[in-house]
């Protein structure tokens, strides 16, 4: 089990690495997961991610999940890393839900989560934006 518990650590840093790189090199990134993010926290209503990931029951949490993995695969398959690496970091945020009584997964998630708000947000300012260039 702690092994896992490991890999799980490991591959938060790395992601929140790539991250926080990303916002610099590679913004197209951060724009999937605040689409992505911005789309899941709209259907549900909720007013952030964290309110989103917390509102959802166990069922959901497990569909979720599996839709990542799923569809994440399938991006990849078809040459759509970026789709697919937005579908892991918001997959990674859902996991670490279930890692709370970690004090290190727990500040990982927080700042997880930091960044997929701000992405969220980052993205339905431009989608705004676009919408008032159209009228």
């Amino acid at each position: 089990m702690a092994r896992k518990e490991e890999e799980l650590k490991n591959r938060l840093v790395a992601v929140l690495r790539d991250l926080q790189s990303d916002a610099k090199e590679d913004p197209e990134a951060l724009f999937l997961i605040g689409s992505l993010a911005s789309t899941l926290m709209e259907k549900a209503k909720a007013k952030s991610w964290p309110a989103f990931k917390d509102a959802l029951t166990t069922a959901e949490y497990d569909f979720l999940l599996r839709d990542f993995q799923k569809q994440g695969k399938a991006q990849l398959d078809a040459g759509e890393g970026k789709k697919a690496y937005a579908m892991q970091a918001l997959g990674l945020s859902l996991v670490c839900k279930t890692q709370r009584n970690d004090f290190q997964m727990r500040e990982g998630e927080a700042l997880l989560d930091r960044i997929i708000g701000g992405a969220a947000a980052t993205f339905r300012k431009a989608e705004t934006l676009q919408k008032q260039k159209q009228h």
